[in-house]
């Protein structure tokens, strides 16, 4: 006769079942599972596409470029009218808006779109980014990089919400956006802890995008192995770094941050007003792009008059940051390339180049930093001052007081110099006030009228 009755472990396996199911629902209740998939996904595209980038402009245009204008100066303010005029072409006639791109639409779209992003001026203004930087522009890949990751992560997201199975609503389009931003500027600057802290601090002034922290750490990391495969590893501005200091070079780093803090308030409020003076210009936007050029490259003349070499604050500057890194200048010389840096980075960006100036800014204090070092310290350490400036710049400037901390540890190797660039960042961003580069980038939880960056 059968044992009408269940075993006692039957039972007690049919008791657990929903409290194991329920406790595993809530476990994954946000299906944080899907990014596995979508995020290497979309690490692999920012990877790709910012690598074609970066080899177009950094290993075919920009060297063959520099070479002929150190030889031939008189070629610097035409070639740079002239590439200048040809992006303002492509973003007049193949853009519905000339006056958006790069990390300002990013943020626009994150903020006021859910994360959408028109697709369909993609390769015109990644082409007018060429234009901009490879001819000279005072701006660096990042523009391009940011934007480029962050149009392929909405585009994604358009085409996989269509599959039920990876669970994507409207919030995560604005996910997607950032994973796809950090995964492009870890790519071009091979520093995928940097695009991952950028990204999500971009959006505001004082907050992080915290939804997208999983999927931003898988993309960047994917698309920094996925450039690695046809760059060389590694820091990108080595430069020999050493952890010693004293409590005498942290009261100097405060100092410095402090210095830098109000220079980078003067430079992104001049940057604001001439910006939004240029676009309520009534004139083609070839021709203001045009007059920022020439703007731009009387800056790159100038200096060469001044110092003769091969130092000229024009370009991507990737290798000016090598060379004022790991050789001497004069703190006079380094003031003015500092100077003229900025003054080129306003003449093409506020006159509507296509890209950002995250790498003017890292180089301008980088500048500063060394002649503060040598004029005002008197301290053999130029390395750590230097270091100091660059994240005071980053910090100030673009209100990423994080991400310029770990840039400089992960693109210069400087890892010893953390304590200090924290103290010079921190007091750079608060003796800077709200002034940000990105009109866009707002303060958590205050609507946009009561935001008192000009527009």
């Amino acid at each position: 006769m059968k044992n009408r009755f269940p075993h006692p472990k039957k039972i007690s396996l049919r008791r657990h079942l929903p409290l194991v199911h329920e406790d595993l629902s809530g476990v994954y209740r946000r299906n944080l599972h899907k990014w596995l998939l979508i995020a290497p996904i979309l690490g692999v595209a920012a990877g790709l596409t910012i690598t074609a980038v970066a080899i177009l402009i950094l290993k075919e245009i920009w060297p063959a470029v520099l070479g002929y204008y150190l030889l031939h100066h008189w070629a610097i303010v035409p070639s740079l009218v002239l590439g200048c005029a040809i992006t303002g072409l492509i973003m007049q006639y193949f853009t519905p808006n000339p006056n958006e791109h790069s990390t300002e639409e990013v943020i626009q779209s994150y903020h006021e779109h859910e994360g959408a992003i028109d697709m369909r001026p993609f390769i015109p203004k990644l082409l007018a980014a060429v234009t901009t930087v490879g001819f000279g522009g005072s701006a660096a890949l990042e523009g391009p990089s940011i934007y480029g990751g962050a149009a392929l992560g909405s585009w994604l997201w358009k085409k996989l919400s269509r599959f039920p199975r990876f669970h994507l609503d409207d919030r995560d389009r604005r996910i997607m956006l950032i994973c796809g931003a950090a995964a492009g500027m870890s790519a071009v600057f091979r520093a995928p802890f940097t695009g991952i802290v950028f990204a999500l601090e971009m959006p505001y002034k004082d907050d992080l995008a915290h939804e997208a922290l999983l999927p931003s750490l898988i993309a960047s990391v994917v698309s920094y192995l996925t450039l690695g495969n046809f760059f060389r590893s590694g820091p990108l501005f080595n430069f020999v770094a050493s952890s010693d200091y004293h409590t005498s070079d942290l009261l100097w780093s405060l100092l410095l941050g402090a210095l830098i803090g109000l220079v980078s308030m003067a430079f992104v409020i001049t940057f604001r007003r001439v910006r939004s003076w240029v676009v309520g210009w009534n004139w083609p936007h070839w021709i203001k792009l045009s007059l920022g050029g020439l703007v731009t490259g009387l800056c790159g003349l100038g200096f060469l008059f001044a110092y003769p070499g091969n130092l000229v604050p024009l370009g991507p500057n990737y290798e000016a940051v090598q060379t004022i890194l790991t050789t001497a200048h004069s703190s006079r010389e380094l003031l003015l390339f500092a100077l003229l840096k900025l003054a080129a980075t306003l003449g093409t960006l506020a006159a509507g180049g296509v890209s950002a100036m995250f790498v003017p800014l890292f180089l301008t204090g980088g500048s500063l930093g060394i002649a503060f070092a040598q004029s005002v310290v008197h301290s053999p350490a130029v390395g750590l001052y230097a270091a100091v400036g660059m994240a005071a710049f980053i910090a100030a400037g673009y209100k990423t007081p994080l991400a310029a901390v770990v840039f400089v540890a992960e693109a210069t190797g400087g890892h010893g110099f953390i304590i200090p660039a924290l103290i010079g960042a921190a007091v750079a961003y608060a003796v800077s006030g709200d002034a940000s580069v990105s009109g866009d980038q707002r303060v958590h939880g205050v609507r946009p009228e009561f935001s008192h960056s000009p527009q």
